[in-house]
């Protein structure tokens, strides 16, 4: 199935606020049985270990272990991996960690301090995780890109271990995954998928070490699994379908546009294009291309549903509309293309990453751009912020008072303690006051 349906919106309509909502909701509720299957998982491998693993590691990936052990991928093998790709790929990789290395390193926070005139000394405390685990997804999906988007940040943040857990399916190892494992300096590899490598790496068991926090895309059950275990550990998000916001000007070529849509519906039935222009014939430009477009793609069938289900393309009366509206949206991905995108950013508030000019396709910000690709989706934006060096780094606040500094806030926090009735802590102040 090929043919495709496209929605269109106006902003003028009086119900485009109610359609917009409509179009933008997506169901993230997860059924009673995956629920009640991811706990069943994640109690089991808290309770039982290794053994736990072994057990669904053979019933959801075919793949059969005497231990966990075995299940251990050795630095030889990653190595040989980056050595056995073609040549192209290892460079590919390479030069895109470097890019994504050179971004991260900027964000690194170090410690500060300050002193009041009574020699108060205040700060803050900058230290990296002890250790991190990765999920990247196995199998058929394979993604060396989210590797080095993954790794990279927490080796520039100093994180001691890189755990890595990825699913191998009836045994079968993707080599450009384990070459870019090699190439972000990965500590361990366990070829472990679903809740079970969830709930491995965040209680740890007689083989795979508890981690502090947990990175990295995965299934229904791991963003269920990842859901579960918070708390217990600490995640990066639970992400939703993917989603691509274009606002053009209508001067950019329409099949330049119809391909950057794609490049998200391609992902699954669920992702959402949508593109908001104040040209309504560049809007049809665009669907044209769209349906002359669709048959040449490999992925057409995903790409037809995608757009069917939740693309739109919204017509409004000027760019500052345009930026109003994706505000209200919140994209994951966003890109101005049109001629003078430094002027239009500055009405964007609500972004995971914004694509600036008619020549960046947000497909370069998936591989090699240099920022990271994992986005807040599902209009979290509002609110959230792409994975970075600051997600594997925590903050302890340094207070060191001087005996004045003491005496002088000591009067502050008696008064206050005392209001809310907590004698103790007044009594623990007033002992460093000076009589």
């Amino acid at each position: 199935m090929t043919d495709v349906a496209v929605k269109r919106l106006s902003a003028a309509q009086a119900d485009f606020d109610t359609c917009l909502s409509r179009l933008l909701a997506w169901e993230d509720s997860v059924d009673d049985q995956v629920n009640e299957s991811v706990r069943h998982i994640l109690r089991s491998v808290k309770t039982r270990g290794d053994a736990a693993v072994l057990e669904f590691t053979a019933k959801f990936d075919q793949l059969q272990a005497n231990s966990v052990a075995d299940l251990e991928v050795s630095r030889e093998r990653m190595q040989a991996a980056l050595e056995s790709i073609p040549k192209e790929q290892r460079e590919a990789l390479e030069a895109a960690a470097e890019r994504i290395r050179d971004y991260h390193e900027r964000q690194l926070q170090t410690s500060w301090q300050y002193q009041d005139a009574d020699g108060t000394v205040l700060g803050q405390k900058v230290s990296p995780l002890d250790r991190a685990g990765i999920y990247v997804p196995g199998g058929k999906a394979a993604y060396p890109s989210s590797v080095l988007m993954n790794a990279i940040p927490a080796k520039v943040a100093g994180v001691g271990e890189i755990i890595m857990v990825v699913p191998t399916p009836a045994g079968v190892v993707n080599d450009m995954v384990l070459a870019a494992a090699a190439i972000a300096r990965v500590d361990r590899i366990f070829t472990l998928g679903g809740a079970q490598a969830v709930g491995a790496l965040a209680y740890g068991t007689e083989t795979v070490p508890a981690v502090d926090k947990i990175v990295g895309p995965g299934n229904i059950f791991v963003a269920t699994a990842k859901r579960e275990v918070f708390g217990t550990v600490g995640i990066d998000m639970i992400a939703g379908p993917s989603e691509i916001l274009v606002i053009c000007d209508g001067k950019t070529d329409p099949d330049w546009i119809a391909m950057d849509l794609f490049s998200q519906a391609e992902h699954d039935e669920q992702a959402q294009s949508i593109l908001i222009s104040p040209d309504k014939g560049f809007l049809d430009q665009v669907e044209a291309s769209i349906r002359s477009l669709l048959p040449t793609m490999e992925r057409a069938d995903i790409i037809a549903a995608s757009i069917s289900g939740r693309a739109a393309l919204i017509e409004v009366a000027d760019l500052a509309e345009a930026a109003r509206v994706s505000n209200r949206i919140a994209p994951e991905h966003l890109e101005l293309s049109v001629e003078d995108p430094e002027a239009l950013i500055e009405l964007i508030r609500h972004a995971g990453a914004i694509f600036m000019g008619r020549y960046t396709a947000e497909a370069l910000g998936d591989y090699c751009a240099g920022p990271n690709h994992v986005l807040p989706t599902s209009g979290t934006a509002r609110f959230s912020s792409p994975l970075g060096v600051y997600d594997f780094q925590k903050r302890s606040s340094i207070i060191g008072f001087s005996a004045a500094g003491a005496d002088r806030m000591g009067r502050v926090a008696s008064v206050l303690a005392r209001g809310e009735g907590l004698t103790a802590h007044a009594r623990s102040a007033e002992y460093r006051i000076k009589s």
